[in-house]
């Protein structure tokens, strides 16, 4: 409308179309359809010119363009359907120009596809945040590491914790996504800022929210009572729309773009400690796209000092958990085992580590508490969560069987030496079985027993038992003689020989 404005003045100062045409406004025969039209409208006597919008609509027919078709048109469908399969512009026209012979540049298939992203625009809204008021967390994978020292291959995660306000941010590569990684991450950022957000902005990873919902999600149990610790508000986005957290998710592109590319890793402290050293000098320090300032300087002389405190005494790092105890009466946690009590097998339990104990709760109750194993396949076992039988055999070692045997006699003290004696089999219960007679028999008829059966050279259990349920160890036994030799092993016997015949002279 400039134009057509500047037009319709210099036909009212009296210049002809070729001297509009050579000031470069409009071409001469475009001039004669607008002095027409103008003419027509009474546009050049000297009255005011109406508004643009009804200006246009009186120039209306003559300022359309008519549309050219677009070579593309015959494979419409065809170039939908790759586009909605997410096929970059450049490969869509390799194809078309491979299996339909398309003859076309690829500018023309760069217009139609930039018509179709118009026809899917969804408008947005920037949100604005104060001071310390947010963060946006976000994890996303990382580079692989090959450890020079050990020759491992590292799978990474790179977590961001991002301020909202002066856009400064903290990144941290680790190797999992546990809740345990995430609450030390959570940590590390508040430590890093030197305070804590009022409200923390994430997805719904698993080991933040155990179950997505745009209205009720549930806040997975450990993170819940790390951000009671610290003080700040958990605002999980709606599923499937990470938009609500723009900042972050820029901020981790700009690291995959900016610092991963055309670096090299020792291990994972080396990648950290250089990821630290970027982020404060470099991506601290640019003049951000859109706030036009350096984000380490909005940071600390605007929005730390609106931040909370961190407190005095760092919080407990506590992992909460379902646990189930099995038939043998431990909960598996982390490759290391505990114990419960044996009247819970088969229960689930709730399980509460921290980086020192870790405590078995059913409902409200506290069960039992353990010392934190590190070490795959350890055993912390407490001797009254096993069952009575159980427990008997474990406490009754052979230390044990040997004193409760002195007690009893001399005689029932040698027999339980002779079992453990034997070099092949493993007499334990044996002689648990042998002390235990005493208890229905009394120890006097056991040392009886034991006296017998060691007299007859038969020191076994089922020689004890049998000695006591006959009532042999009361019936007197004497020393039965020595049998005689046959006569062949007499001294007068045929082919005995002195001893002076043998010697060899």
């Amino acid at each position: 409308m400039h134009h057509y404005r500047q037009v319709i003045f210099r036909m009212r100062m009296g210049q002809s179309d070729r001297a509009i045409a050579k000031s470069g406004l409009m071409g001469r025969i475009k001039c004669a359809e607008v002095r027409a039209v103008a003419e027509r409208n009474g546009l050049l006597s000297a009255v005011p010119l109406p508004e643009d919008q009804i200006l246009g609509k009186l120039f209306e027919i003559s300022t359309e363009r008519a549309a050219q078709p677009s070579l593309i048109e015959p494979f419409e469908s065809q170039v939908k359907q790759w586009w909605q399969e997410g096929i970059c512009g450049t490969t869509i026209h390799r194809a078309l120009n491979s299996h339909y012979g398309f003859a076309g540049s690829y500018s023309s298939v760069r217009r139609f596809l930039q018509k179709l992203d118009k026809r899917n625009i969804q408008a947005s809204c920037v949100l604005d945040f104060e001071p310390g008021e947010a963060a946006q967390v976000d994890f996303r994978t990382g580079p692989t590491i090959t450890d020079v020292f050990t020759g491992e291959v590292l799978k990474t995660w790179i977590f961001v914790m991002t301020l909202c306000y002066s856009h400064h941010q903290y990144a941290e590569l680790v190797l999992d996504q546990t809740v345990r990684t995430w609450l030390c991450s959570h940590r590390h950022a508040f430590e890093f800022f030197n305070g804590i957000p009022c409200k923390v902005i994430i997805d719904n990873p698993k080991c933040a929210i155990t179950r997505a919902c745009y209205y009720d999600p549930d806040v997975q149990r450990s993170y819940g009572d790390l951000a009671e610790a610290y003080g700040f508000l958990i605002s999980p986005c709606p599923p499937r729309d990470p938009k609500k957290k723009g900042r972050v998710e820029s901020g981790v592109k700009y690291i995959k773009r900016s610092f991963l590319p055309l670096r090299e890793f020792r291990s994972l402290r080396d990648a950290n400690e250089q990821l630290q050293r970027w982020v404060l000098e470099e991506a601290g320090n640019r003049i951000h796209g859109t706030t036009r300032q350096k984000p380490l300087s909005v940071f600390a002389e605007t929005e730390k000092v609106f931040l909370k405190l961190l407190p005095d005494v760092a919080p407990e790092m506590a992992v909460w958990t379902h646990a189930k105890v099995h038939a043998n009466c431990h909960v598996q946690f982390e490759k290391a085992y505990y114990s419960a009590p044996f009247s819970l097998v088969h229960r689930k339990l709730w399980l509460k580590a921290t980086e020192k104990t870790v405590k078995l709760c059913k409902d409200f109750e506290l069960v039992a508490v353990h010392p934190r194993l590190y070490t795959p396949g350890r055993h912390a076992t407490v001797d009254e969560h096993l069952p009575p039988e159980a427990l008997a055999y474990k406490l009754q070692d052979p230390q044990w069987c040997l004193k409760q045997a002195e007690l009893v006699g001399e005689h029932c003290h040698r027999l339980i030496r002779r079992l453990f004696s034997n070099r092949v089999l493993d007499n334990l219960r044996a002689a648990q079985g042998v002390i235990r007679l005493g208890k229905k028999y009394g120890t006097g008829r056991l040392e009886e027993a034991c006296e017998r059966a060691l007299h007859f050279d038969n020191p076994r259990y089922r020689a004890v038992k049998t000695i006591l349920e006959k009532g042999l160890d009361q019936v007197p036994f004497k020393e039965e003689p020595q049998p005689a030799l046959a006569s062949v092993y007499q001294a007068s016997g045929r082919f005995i020989r002195k001893r002076s015949e043998l010697q060899v002279h």
